[in-house]
């Protein structure tokens, strides 16, 4: 089929966006309405595009506009969702709607597989790699169909005894959508940022992503707490057939809370009837051992699971400056050794 067949036009219907999204095999929560909705409250200019061939739609993109010090661009987080043949008529339409907003560039997330044949893909289109990653490009997945038994036995061994022990400690696992449970988890965050060295999100930003999915009860805050003393927290977020484990904190503690917390994230993705718990980002194992994902990797593997590769962000330079982003961006890079 050919990119020209493929008429573009906005669309306006939640149910109908969602339901697409969601029934594709490849989706996350970055490309749900309600991320959309979470930016527009954060103020970033949004389009959401449905590509039709005749009364069908065939793929769907998020647009956001991100306004940056260095000049503002489009991003596509974890998409577009749909059919490969379609990207050409995205691109084009993105393009334009860049040149319209004043963008430096376009940088798209693509939930495709790693591959050459994948890079070839966007490189026709005028996309190179981008300096950075802007979200999970190698995930951790646990497939959620066997029983909490037999999820159990397939763990690390290490991994099921600290979840057992944590228990036996007496380790609460509580969990909720108020300002709260946010301000609690946000606590915790600022531990955790201190001791791993890494920018954080806001506390309007995690106020609003939770405000905005808890609307239609796909996010929970899981809190973990041992005499009372919160000692890990986690958002987890729930959209399609997935729950996705998007931000973590904890602070240092003998008492190995943030295992429980998971096993009960894991439990509460099967009552729902997910069939995957998304760990998110994990490190290849060729990285080298002073990354700072580490240590979280081999937090996540003990729960069992599989890894999988999407393909590097990619820029679509539409300006000279462009090319200043690129140079802070790779040094930025370089000094955290990511």
């Amino acid at each position: 089929m050919q990119s020209e067949s493929y008429n573009i036009s906005e669309i306006k219907d939640r149910k109908i966006w969602d339901n697409f999204t969601a029934s594709r095999q490849n989706h996350t929560f970055l490309h749900s309405w309600a991320w959309g909705e979470f930016n527009e409250v954060m103020g970033d200019k949004i389009w959401r595009l449905a590509l039709y061939n005749g009364a069908t739609v065939k793929a769907v993109v998020l647009i956001i506009k991100v306004h940056a010090r260095r000049g503002d661009f489009l991003f596509i987080p974890h998409g577009p969702i749909g059919d490969r043949e379609a990207f050409p008529a995205i691109a084009r339409k993105a393009k334009e709607l860049a040149n319209q907003a004043g963008a430096n560039f376009i940088r798209i997330s693509p939930l495709v597989k790693d591959s050459g044949a994948n890079r070839k893909i966007f490189q026709a289109l005028g996309f190179r790699p981008a300096p950075i990653h802007m979200h999970a490009e190698t995930t951790w997945t646990l497939d959620l169909t066997p029983t909490e038994d037999e999820l159990l036995i397939a763990m690390r061994k290490t991994t099921r005894n600290l979840i057992r022990r944590a228990q036996r400690e007496g380790v609460e696992i509580k969990t909720g959508t108020s300002d709260k449970d946010v301000e609690i988890f946000y606590d915790l965050y600022k531990e955790t940022v201190k001791k791993h060295n890494f920018t954080p999100f806001s506390l309007t930003y995690i106020k609003n992503q939770v405000k905005i999915f808890s609307q239609n009860n796909s996010v929970r805050v899981f809190t973990a707490r041992h005499n009372g003393q919160p000692l890990a927290s986690s958002i987890i977020m729930f959209y399609g057939d997935s729950a996705f484990y998007h931000h973590g904190a904890s602070i240092q503690s003998k008492i190995p809370a943030a295992y429980l917390l998971q096993w009960e994230a894991i439990r509460e993705a099967k009552r729902r009837g997910h069939k995957f718990y998304n760990f998110w980002g994990i490190i290849k194992e060729d990285v080298s051992l002073s990354h700072p994902w580490q240590g979280i990797t081999l937090f996540k593997k003990g729960f069992g699971g599989f890894q999988s590769d999407y393909l590097h962000a990619q820029d679509m330079p539409l300006s000279w400056r462009y090319w200043i982003n690129w140079a802070i961006e790779t040094i930025r890079k370089k000094v955290r050794h990511l």
